[in-house]
């Protein structure tokens, strides 16, 4: 939520970096009102550490700085190079390269988005859309009504695949879950638990605790949430792991309540969604955007620039890549159509998309209603 002095922000962001996002807006009493009024959601089977990444393809003789285009489908990954080459590996030997927190994520279409969108399940050169709320699905038309995409109907086969691979992740993740937690290594972002126990539970939890409870067991997503939230500025992310980089206030708790890997509530994500394959939605559809040259027919580059041209927010979150690192992901916070279409494409790995707010934005202790999609 935000008043009228602080600027609104679409996120566009993985499954966990959407989670995040939610239990900043479901916990505003705690932690002050965030600048994130819509949320941009993609289809995540997995992301990868960029430097295991990058030794992994150095292994098969191959630059980081020699490619063009990463793709994960079909099973594989493959690395689209400058010269033409095509590079391809079979994501069982590419998962060498995983995070380990990927391994407990039970989300594969970002189902607390408010619009998600992913290629799986549509020809190729569209992307498959998902309105999940009235917000996105408002979006969704009006930027279709106004020339950005055009839609079809999804092939019953197209979804089939999809609620596939969706159930596909929910059943393995959830087998290692168990496996962890047989060897007492918590993973407590799937414990029930509902708002009452959470605000119990987290009451005097601080960076301490999220070390030793998130990031040391392998289950941080370098989200930046915990950098963003923490009132004293002494959360450093400098490379893959949180630090601390001072002491904590007495009661402060911050960093612990927004992790999306602490505790989730009942009321944040309701434990039927493990039932459900793709979440709950209003509507799903096929969708291309002529004339932008993006990943997977531009859907989500053109929503975006539908967004910022209507004003839906001030700004959004996109992820880029570094100038002087190949491919090694750096999220940006824009109000520019043209930077927008330069971060288009998939980056596979992960970035601390949060740490972006904390120069442009602080979280709100004033609320207001969010502007919605006229």
């Amino acid at each position: 939520m935000t008043d009228n002095n602080q600027k609104s922000v679409t996120l566009v962001g993985t499954p966990c970096h959407i989670i995040a996002s939610e239990k900043m807006e479901h916990y505003s009493d705690i932690l002050g009102d965030s600048p994130v009024d819509f949320k941009l959601g993609l289809f995540c089977m997995e992301n990868f550490s960029h430097s295991y990444l990058k030794e992994f393809l150095k292994q098969n003789n191959i630059e980081m700085d020699d490619i063009d285009q990463f793709r994960v489908e079909k099973g594989h990954l493959w690395a689209y190079l400058k010269n033409g080459d095509v590079f391809k590996s079979p994501l069982s030997q590419a998962k060498v390269c995983m995070r380990k927190n990927c391994q407990v994520c039970m989300d594969y279409t970002s189902e607390l988005a408010d619009l998600s969108v992913g290629s799986v399940g549509s020809a190729p050169g569209w992307s498959t859309v998902i309105a999940r709320t009235e917000k996105g699905l408002k979006a969704l038309n009006k930027a279709e009504a106004e020339g950005y995409i055009k839609t079809k109907a999804i092939e019953e086969s197209g979804l089939v695949l999809l609620e596939k691979l969706a159930n596909k992740k929910k059943t393995e993740n959830r087998e290692e879950i168990k496996k962890r937690e047989s060897v007492a290594r918590p993973v407590l972002y799937r414990r029930y638990i509902n708002d009452e126990e959470f605000t119990e539970e987290v009451s005097s939890c601080q960076f301490k605790d999220l070390k030793s409870d998130v990031v040391d067991v392998g289950s941080c997503v370098l989200c930046g949430a915990c950098y963003y939230v923490c009132p004293e500025n002494i959360v450093s992310i400098e490379d893959r792991k949180p630090q601390l980089k001072g002491t904590c206030p007495p009661e402060c708790n911050l960093c612990y309540v927004a992790c999306p890997r602490t505790y989730l509530s009942q009321e944040v994500l309701s434990r039927d969604l493990d039932q459900k394959a793709l979440g709950n939605y209003i509507k799903i559809v096929s969708a291309r955007a002529d004339g932008v040259d993006g990943q997977d027919g531009g859907v989500a580059t053109a929503l975006l620039n539908y967004i910022l041209d209507e004003n839906i927010t001030d700004e959004v979150i996109v992820v880029d890549k570094m100038d002087d690192n190949p491919w090694k992901p750096e999220a940006i916070i824009t109000s520019k159509t043209e930077e927008v279409t330069k971060a288009a494409g998939t980056k596979y790995s992960a970035a601390p998309v949060f740490k972006v707010l904390k120069s442009n934005h602080k979280m709100n202790p004033n609320k207001d209603s969010k502007k919605e999609v006229s």
